[in-house]
């Protein structure tokens, strides 16, 4: 008999942990408004959060596509070769070696865990279990119930306390510090260590990174515990960044670990040798109190970093700040602070400036 209800009623968690707790196998609908979501169990056990097969919408492809494990040409041959053969996804990543044997069941349990972690946040929508409908063949993976709750359930806390500490996410992030060489790191995080440079947004880090929003997040936020990384300015979400953010290149799977250790290694080097050289080159004149008029010192860092920007992508510095509204780098508006007057003058022969801020009086 199906078990059917109200996500008002009985929230996805303590559906999960029931059948859980009485080892049910079937699979388990989900739906609010136009989402939809499965999850099957055996035994008790969580198996998968997608349909056999393969979709355009499938969950586990959408995670190899953000995570950068599948190019969009791939996805796309993907579902040419599914459907005229009509196998499952999971099959076919590892026999057509997109994907290693031994990489797809790790890679599983982290999709269906970021699965989780959005169905357990839904508030309302139906659901309805079905012992008659079971997961076709063997599982790759069987994830405890109980386990996968409380991971879940942890996530979902970290991502309210990641809102508060990333609530801008026009924020720039740049290196601070280099990783101590001891310290375990991931490919992921040493790629997305990579990306920080101080020219782009948390937003933009996030996206380009080869992990899930999550997953990106908590790097990030381990990331600045650790003063590996720090928040550096902000860009105004109107002005475009000169240099977009490339998603990471996937490395041959046949290339040595080392190899690919020693490339990132070589990125992050060069990461903070050219944010400690743009620094050295700029210099900003403070008249007034930075802690104090926040919106001056807001500002003046979006001014800075919109002649940086200009003579990254230019190769020299503009000869005034009326050439960034010239190049469309900034709108009129923004070269004037309120309340001040901005002085902006080349020093050493063009190769440095200095962006002064003093009292309108």
């Amino acid at each position: 008999m199906a078990l059917q209800g109200n996500l008002h009623d009985f929230s996805a968690i303590e559906i999960l942990q029931l059948l859980g707790s009485q080892k049910k196998s079937g699979c388990l609908v989900l739906e609010w408004n136009t989402e939809r979501a499965l999850v099957w169990v055996t035994d008790g056990r969580i198996v998968s959060t997608r349909t056999h097969g393969m979709s355009k919408d499938d969950p586990l492809a959408a995670f190899l596509l953000q995570t950068h494990r599948l190019s969009d040409e791939q996805f796309r041959g993907l579902l040419t070769i599914q459907r005229e053969s009509g196998r499952d996804l999971e099959d076919l990543l590892v026999n057509g070696r997109y994907v290693e044997a031994g990489e797809l069941a790790p890679l599983l349990e982290r999709q269906i865990l970021n699965d989780l972690t959005r169905l357990v946040r839904w508030e309302n929508g139906t659901y309805r279990f079905d012992p008659n409908v079971r997961w076709p063949g063997a599982p790759l993976v069987t994830l405890s119930m109980e386990g996968a709750m409380m991971e879940a359930a942890r996530r979902v806390d970290e991502q309210k306390h990641f809102v508060s500490v990333f609530r801008d996410p026009h924020q720039l992030l740049g290196v601070h510090d280099l990783p101590d060489p001891s310290e375990p790191l991931s490919d992921e995080e040493r790629e997305i260590f990579g990306i920080v440079d101080g020219q782009h947004t948390v937003a933009e880090v996030v996206q380009a990174a080869p992990l899930c929003e999550y997953e990106a997040y908590e790097s990030l936020h381990r990331m600045l515990q650790a003063h590996w990384i720090e928040f550096v300015g902000r860009r105004d979400p109107g002005i475009t960044n000169a240099t977009p953010v490339a998603p990471p290149p996937r490395t041959d799977r046949n290339t040595p670990r080392w190899v690919n250790e020693v490339v990132v290694a070589g990125v992050m080097l060069l990461a903070i040798v050219c944010v400690r050289f743009v620094a050295s080159r700029v210099r900003v004149v403070h008249t007034f109190d930075p802690v104090t008029d926040v919106y001056a010192a807001s500002d003046a860092r979006d001014l800075r970093f919109a002649v940086e920007l200009y003579a990254r992508e230019r190769g020299s510095l503009p000869r005034k700040l009326e050439d960034l509204v010239e190049d469309r780098w900034l709108a009129e508006a923004q070269l004037h602070v309120p309340g001040y007057v901005v002085q902006y003058r080349l020093v050493d022969a063009g190769q440095d400036f200095v962006l002064e801020l003093s009292p309108d009086r």
